[in-house]
């Protein structure tokens, strides 16, 4: 059976917008552009991300060190410090941050669907 590709992402009521527009604004669109497959929706505090063909199978993404709106956070928990309590919980890495540093980093792991989850701090 042949995979059904998805209706690009310009077919939806949001699609098109770029960020700033009235109309985006109305429709919860936070940022990006149904041309090129990519969206962030937001309502209220809570944010999704929909990349189309970007990313080979589902994607879950967290960002320590930011708010809902992408602004950095005067406390959080480092990413080095969650990778350290995710492997010292047994959990696998697929690939990992470099400890000796400090500032933007990430790491990944997979679920057991075999969907990254990519912890990935920007500041």
């Amino acid at each position: 059976m042949q995979k059904r590709a998805p209706a690009p992402l310009s077919r939806y009521p949001f699609g098109g917008n770029r960020f700033g527009t009235e109309r985006s604004k109305a429709r919860n669109l936070a940022r990006g552009d149904a041309t090129q497959n990519w969206l962030i929706l937001k309502n209220g505090d809570h944010v999704i991300g929909l990349f189309q063909g970007m990313f080979e199978k589902n994607i879950l993404t967290f960002n320590p060190g930011w708010d809902s709106n992408a602004q950095k956070l005067t406390s959080f928990t480092d990413v080095r410090d969650l990778q350290r309590q995710l492997k010292a919980q047994g959990v696998q890495l697929h690939q990992q941050a470099d400890e000796s540093t400090t500032g933007p980093a990430s790491f990944v792991a997979v679920d057991p669907d075999g969907n990254p989850i990519l912890v990935d701090q920007h500041v």
